[in-house]
Parts: C-alpha cells; sequence; structure tokens
C-alpha cells in the first residue's frame, strides 16, 4: 500500500514539475536577442499606446471630478441666494404688516 501511494505522489510531483517547465519556457526567452526587430517596436509601441489611454483615462475622471465640484459650488450659491432674498422678503412683509396694523410709526 505505501507503495502505491508514493507512485501516486511520484506521479504528481511529475505533472506540476511537467506544468511549472511550460511556464519557464515561456518565460526564458530573451527578446533582446531575438533578431526580429519588428516584435520589440511592438510592444514598445503597445505599451505607449497602453500608457496613453491611461492617461486620457485619468484626465478624462480628474475633468469630470472638477466639473461636478464646479456645478455642485454654483447649486450652492443659487440656493444660498435663493435663500436670502426669500429671508429679505419675509422682513419687508413684517415691516409692511406692523406700519398696517400701527405697530410702528
Amino acid at each position: 500500500m505505501s507503495r502505491d501511494v508514493r507512485g501516486r505522489s511520484y506521479q504528481r510531483f511529475v505533472l506540476l514539475a511537467a506544468i511549472y517547465l511550460q511556464f519557464i519556457s515561456g518565460l526564458g526567452a530573451d527578446p533582446s536577442t531575438s533578431n526580429d526587430a519588428t516584435t520589440a517596436d511592438v510592444h514598445s509601441n503597445s505599451s505607449s499606446k497602453t500608457g496613453r489611454e491611461i492617461l486620457y483615462i485619468c484626465l478624462g475622471v480628474a475633468g469630470f471630478v472638477i466639473l461636478s465640484i464646479f456645478l455642485f459650488k454654483h447649486w450652492q450659491k443659487k440656493k444660498r441666494e435663493e435663500q436670502h432674498a426669500r429671508l429679505l422678503r419675509l422682513f419687508e412683509e413684517d415691516d409692511e404688516l406692523e406700519l398696517e396694523l400701527g405697530l410702528r410709526d
């Protein structure tokens, strides 16, 4: 029985080692020693394109945030002006009421 367990663990070890070696073989190639220069150019172009896309996304998000803050501040200012005007009208009406009732000369 111990021989059967060892055989299975050995098979698992060989299987995992084979999978591991498949990953290493892809990483082992050195692109700087390859004779194909177009591969390196394509890689650099794609990385700069990705960098530009990230930059555009960040600028878009920053612009959206700045626009949202501006609109929120503008809305607050309008709301404050409306409340101030309502308060002034309220006091003006009280003055007129006092004059009509004769409470004030």
